[in-house]
């Protein structure tokens, strides 16, 4: 297996935390990470990744975590007996975000990582969800379409665009220099929650990319019984979710993606104990040896990319790197 891999986070919230086992296993074989993306809860491993942080260094901030404490509460969040339903109703989110925006920013700093200028071009990407214009927002490419340059965005705000699961989470309101009212900002998973084709060119690649998806193997939804505004409600929101990704996990990319099983742990588990981490860590680690059981980058590419060119990638120069962003 090449040392070198690209690597994709899908989003999941507090079940992110297996993410750490498959690292540590991937690292522990000579894995070294190149370009990463992330989605959801996947943007927070990816951007500590791509700030230097090894899958032990996580597993340490991870274990070191209060997740309950990232639940950023207001006062309406006291109110009794509408502790979540006033928030719900006036601010269209339960709490607010800010918490691990502030966690990430200080983890981040440790590494002497602020925005993304303080990274290589191209090293880190952010999926995160534009509502009010109904656009999936790449970061930081897309930000020069916003008025706002890479080098300047903090990589702690860009993840908390992608966190902010819709209705458990307020929208966050991003003010730019071309609108006129702030735009808001929900989970990237709602446009796509695994972009494991962020990182396809039309050649045959130097390295893989490897995708990290919690859940087993794919299957398809049984139907969804739809018996009122509410359940039809929940199937659109569901079959929204799992429309843009659905295209892309196909046989090629089910080929390059580790399933690691969460069973029954759901997205909002703040409240996840010493043992609950453990077992999802342990289930990270096992998905990722099952997959290097069976991996093999020739036979990949002669399955999934022998007809296309070869091209050798030249990565980009330190000073190349900072004079693209500026």
């Amino acid at each position: 297996m090449p040392k070198e891999a690209d690597a994709v986070f899908e989003g999941g919230g507090v079940r992110g935390t297996a993410f750490v086992g498959a690292i540590e296993t991937m690292e522990a074989q000579g894995c070294v990470w190149q370009r990463i993306a992330g989605c959801s809860a996947g943007s927070i491993i990816a951007a500590l990744l791509a700030s230097g942080y090894s899958g032990y260094e996580i597993k340490a901030k991870m274990k070191s975590l209060d997740y309950r404490e990232l639940l950023g509460r207001t006062w309406l969040n006291e109110v009794p007996l509408l502790s979540r339903a006033l928030p719900l109703l006036l601010r269209s989110g339960m709490y607010v975000n800010e918490p691990l925006e502030r966690t990430l920013e200080k983890w981040l700093a440790q590494k002497d990582i602020r925005t993304f200028g303080d990274l290589p071009r191209g090293k880190l990407t952010i999926i995160a969800s534009n509502v009010s214009n109904g656009k999936m927002v790449v970061l930081p490419d897309d930000l020069p379409d916003y008025g706002l340059s890479p080098a300047e965005f903090p990589i702690a705000r860009a993840v908390r665009m992608s966190t902010t699961l819709p209705f458990f989470f307020q929208p966050y309101r991003w003010q730019t220099p071309i609108s006129h009212r702030p735009y808001l900002m929900l989970d990237g998973g709602l446009l796509s929650n695994y972009p494991i084709w962020l990182f396809d060119v039309p050649a045959v690649p130097r390295w893989p990319t490897f995708g990290f998806r919690l859940s087993e193997k794919r299957t398809y939804d049984p139907v969804r019984p739809i018996r009122g505004p509410i359940s039809l409600f929940n199937a659109m929101f569901k079959t929204m979710l799992q429309a843009h990704d659905q295209r892309h996990v196909d046989k090629h990319s089910e080929s390059r993606t580790i399933f690691i099983p969460t069973h029954e742990f759901v997205t909002t588990k703040f409240d996840l104990t010493e043992y609950d981490q453990a077992w999802l860590m342990e289930s990270g680690q096992q998905a990722a040896q099952s997959f290097l059981r069976s991996w093999n980058f020739e036979e990949y590419k002669r399955e999934f990319r022998a007809k296309e060119p070869a091209v050798d990638f030249v990565p980009l120069t330190q000073e190349e790197d900072r004079h693209l962003y500026h």
